[in-house]
């Protein structure tokens, strides 16, 4: 059964940093892309960050150079290193594979994410 269980959000200042981590059963994350997703209030959710199966890694402009995404293929494990955070960062983060992983006729499969919120 699949389980994506993310963890590490929480209340933060302007320019504090945090560590967001999600597991996944299973051998999932091994053998796919990667990334971390995130969904603003009354926004769309966006891909904010990716990690193939051979490290490499790409990131949206609103957060290079202050997002560092990585990946512990032998924990089923992926990392988000949030640093300078804004404001403008608060959001649900969710993990998932690229494409996210689907369910047949469900649709996509989702975990239950994990809150960031920065305050000025």
């Amino acid at each position: 059964q699949v389980q994506l269980v993310e963890s590490g959000g929480g209340l933060v200042q302007a320019g504090g940093s945090l560590r967001l981590s999600c597991s996944a059963s299973g051998s999932i994350f091994s053998i796919n892309t990667v990334a971390w997703y995130r969904r603003p209030p009354g926004k769309q959710r966006e891909l904010v960050a990716g990690v193939t199966t051979r490290g490499v890694t790409n990131y949206a402009d609103s957060v290079k150079g202050r997002f560092t995404i990585s990946r512990d293929n032998a924990k089923n494990t992926v990392y988000l290193q949030i640093d300078s955070l804004k404001p403008e960062d608060t959001a649900v983060y969710y993990c998932n594979t690229v494409p996210p992983l689907r369910l047949g006729v469900l649709g996509d499969y989702w975990g239950q994410g994990t809150q960031v919120t920065v305050s000025a």
